[in-house]
């Protein structure tokens, strides 16, 4: 699997980490709402189609990326620095 690297171009996958689901809301860290905790931390969802993620360039620039990957063919739809999405969301 390619990955488009927006700052180095496509690059193989074992240049990237994995960092986790991107759709995950975390509570408010001031939370003592145990369940809202044990959701956040246990419960996943297993989407079938497109699903944002979260991945990190490790072996190149180093950059967090927000990708948009077909859980069905793995083929990367979108490809984002991930501090210009948390940006998008914190205006929303």
């Amino acid at each position: 699997m390619l990955i488009p690297c927006p700052y180095c171009g496509p690059r193989d996958l074992s240049e990237f980490t994995y960092q986790g689901d991107a759709t995950r809301v975390r509570p408010d860290p001031g939370s003592t709402d145990q369940a809202a905790w044990n959701a956040y931390v246990y419960d996943r969802v297993n989407t079938a189609g497109d699903h944002s993620e979260f991945w990190q360039h490790s072996g190149g620039c180093r950059a967090h990326l927000r990708i948009v990957r077909s859980t069905l063919t793995h083929e990367v739809k979108s490809v984002a620095y991930a501090r210009d999405s948390i940006h998008e969301r914190s205006r929303a």
